[in-house]
């Protein structure tokens, strides 16, 4: 089987095209982004493309592809320094895919796999009552909205062209490398920083990085993955308090947690302008793989203490 992954140096597209390249049966073709017109490609199964919303791949590219796998995206910015971020959103995360997705349909590629989000769903679930894939779409910011666009589009295009159209929408990715709120954390708990989180009882779901790729080379080949969505997670939900001497744990310290009540956290950050974290950090996020599981007989194989170890060891590494 030949694959086509964009965004194959990412978090997602690199820990995917490692697990496909070891396959025996399985050929990989890179796609990166080329920021300059001197760049040297690096192999020759990989593609460089400066900006796929405006140039698409070499015409013939995709002619003995199967299935593409786009992970590529401009993804969720807390502080967005964009002029007007859903247009850039859209012009990344839509109009690029949509590309992507014709030409990929029109040189026979016969499934086309798109890493959304779960945010689709909207910013927050009720709590104890977690987003299924039967769920009505809410999505609310930029990057939301564009995803959810894009998986409209796509699915026009799957019915146009008869190319076989699979969404994959995973929540919070962790994983060795993992960037952004989660790294931050990650250095809050090994220098010993006290933390207003003692107090959060709400429940979020994650997904491990080891885990979003087994599902995702679960949809490449399995026949009943065709033109569904799929909720990915680890299937252990955790609050943030949990989370937070989960992590600790892992790098044998002890979480310094204070225990403030969250209606006075969310007023402290109102008045600091981080109400938008804060809200992330003490609210509900729960979503259930239903899909994966009913007609995938999929099962998340890494634990979620597995997953945080794995990644705390990483991140160790890394700033040893």
């Amino acid at each position: 089987m030949k694959t086509l992954i964009t965004g194959a140096n990412g978090f997602v597209g690199a820990a995917l095209k490692q697990k496909l390249s070891a396959e025996a049966e399985h050929q990989v073709v890179s796609v990166i982004r080329r920021h300059s017109s001197t760049e040297a490609v690096p192999s020759a199964d990989t593609l460089q493309v400066a900006d796929l919303s405006t140039e698409s791949l070499p015409k013939g590219s995709m002619v003995d592809v199967d299935a593409v796998v786009h992970t590529a995206a401009r993804v969720h910015i807390m502080k967005d320094s964009a002029n007007d971020p859903l247009a850039e959103s859209l012009r990344v995360n839509r109009d690029a895919t949509l590309r992507l997705a014709r030409q990929a349909a029109t040189e026979g590629v016969k499934r086309f796999v798109f890493i959304s989000t779960a945010k689709v769903h909207g910013e927050a679930s009720e709590p104890g009552r977690a987003f299924t894939e039967q769920d009505a779409p809410a999505p609310e910011d930029p990057y939301a909205v564009s995803k959810y666009e894009a998986e409209k589009g796509l699915r026009e295009l799957g019915l146009r062209y008869g190319m076989d159209i699979v969404i994959v929408r995973p929540p919070l990715v962790y994983g060795p490398g993992v960037k952004a709120n989660f790294k931050a954390m990650m250095h809050w708990v090994r220098r010993g920083v006290p933390l207003p989180l003692g107090a959060v009882n709400n429940s979020r779901s994650l997904v491990s990085l080891d885990n979003l790729v087994d599902l995702i080379a679960l949809c490449l080949r399995h026949p009943a993955a065709a033109n569904q969505v799929f909720l990915a997670a680890d299937g252990e939900d955790v609050s943030t308090t949990e989370l937070l001497r989960l992590l600790a744990q892992s790098m044998d310290k002890s979480a310094r947690l204070i225990p403030v009540p969250v209606g006075v956290l969310l007023g402290a950050g109102k008045l600091l302008g981080k109400e938008p974290v804060l809200r992330r950090l003490c609210g509900n996020f729960q979503v259930r793989p239903d899909n994966a599981r009913r007609l995938l007989n999929w099962q998340a194989p890494l634990s979620l203490q597995a997953g945080l170890e794995r990644t705390v060891q990483a991140f160790l590494t890394e700033n040893s």
